[in-house]
């Protein structure tokens, strides 16, 4: 676990998700099982990027060549400024600093699509040649490339640093996307998979109807009533039953699939809180049901990821799962906004290191693949 500063390089990690808001960056030092987290710098998105960006994911029809590329400039010049603020606030100097792992900017995640594929953009050249220290970037084409999901690839690092023997421990990630880690001994017999929304439909239906970012600490949720009819109808939707490897993103649960479940409604009045309420709902049934499916006798459940800040809905996972320790992995020294971006600093070690970084048990690739490819620092 995470313990006293241990000696050697020091490596950035860099992570922006589902939300599009902005840039998670952190500093990270790792010993052999354990790392410390040295400096953390949060870079927010220009609000016009941030809608260029959301327009151009939920809108691929009309998302031009043009665009991409003019969105990939931009999103790397914010990468390259997110590292620049990190260091700046951190005291250290770029040559105590072996790497930067940047995971980028999803557009587009379609691992089963006829060729499947998933696009990732923030121009690394830009991160490199900006702050002069080798960047690692595009991680999960590869694993695509050999028959796998290219996501999750956080329950590696999961593995490295929770994992202990003498608990049977599961991390849940809850961004735009939850995600949950199953661990074990053994990581090649481990679980990991997507297990639908997390905070991506709460955050998209109270910024249609009450034009905020998202539901702090699920208040208005919590002022709603669950519409049993209306949860019926999205916990129908197949890929919750969907055996693992699996992955998903906003080009599966968004705003036009909630409006399509409260259409089938038919006649039946649904109002904005409590379809609000019921979405909280089905965030936390579908983690539930996917913890109980394949760890029934799990004992603790760590909680990492924007979903830990948001009391309603852990309150409703506490009461779906009543026998199980539920606490945040800061208890073992590393804050849950900053896991995956600590994550990403540890794939980029794993790289310069010729380390396979993915399981293929979690993402269904045929075989264990160094990811990520490298951008010198130097020009």
């Amino acid at each position: 676990m995470p313990g006293q500063t241990k000696s050697g390089g020091l490596y950035i990690g860099l992570m922006s998700g589902t939300s599009m808001d902005g840039i998670d960056a952190a500093l990270v030092r790792f010993g052999d099982h354990d790392c410390d987290v040295l400096s953390t710098f949060k870079y927010d998105y220009p609000d016009n990027l941030r809608d260029d960006l959301i327009s151009a994911s939920r809108r691929p029809d009309e998302c031009t060549v043009d665009l991409i590329g003019h969105l990939d400039h931009w999103t790397g010049e914010c990468f390259r400024d997110a590292a620049l603020g990190l260091i700046e606030c951190s005291n250290f100097d770029t040559d105590s600093i072996v790497a930067i792992g940047s995971h980028g900017q999803t557009l587009r995640h379609q691992p089963r699509a006829a060729r499947p594929f998933t696009f990732q953009i923030g121009d690394p050249n830009l991160i490199a040649l900006g702050t002069g220290i080798r960047t690692v970037a595009d991680f999960r084409r590869r694993d695509v490339a050999d028959g796998g999901e290219g996501a999750p690839l956080t329950p590696a690092f999961h593995h490295w640093l929770f994992s202990d023997p003498s608990k049977h421990r599961a991390v849940l990630n809850i961004g735009g996307i939850a995600n949950v880690t199953i661990l074990n001994s053994n990581s090649q017999n481990m679980i990991g998979f997507d297990t639908g929304p997390g905070n991506s439909l709460l955050d998209g239906w109270i910024r249609g109807h009450r034009e905020q970012a998202f539901d702090h600490d699920g208040e208005w949720a919590s002022e709603g009533l669950i519409n049993e009819n209306l949860l019926a109808h999205m916990l129908a939707e197949p890929y919750f039953d969907q055996p693992p490897p699996k992955s998903t993103g906003f080009e599966y649960f968004n705003g036009s699939w909630v409006r399509a479940r409260i259409a089938s409604l038919g006649n039946e009045k649904v109002s904005t809180v409590d379809v609000q309420a019921t979405l909280a709902e089905l965030t936390a049934r579908t983690i539930t049901s996917s913890i109980l499916r394949f760890a029934p006798d799990i004992a603790e459940v760590l909680v990492c990821g924007g979903g830990v800040h948001n009391s309603n809905l852990l309150d409703r996972l506490r009461n779906s799962l009543p026998d199980v320790e539920m606490s945040s992995t800061e208890i073992y020294g590393v804050h849950p906004d900053w896991i995956e971006a600590v994550a990403f600093a540890w794939l980029a070690k794993r790289r310069l290191e010729r380390k396979p970084a993915n399981i293929p048990g979690v993402t269904g690739s045929a075989a264990a693949q160094v990811l990520g490819a490298i951008y010198p620092g130097y020009r």
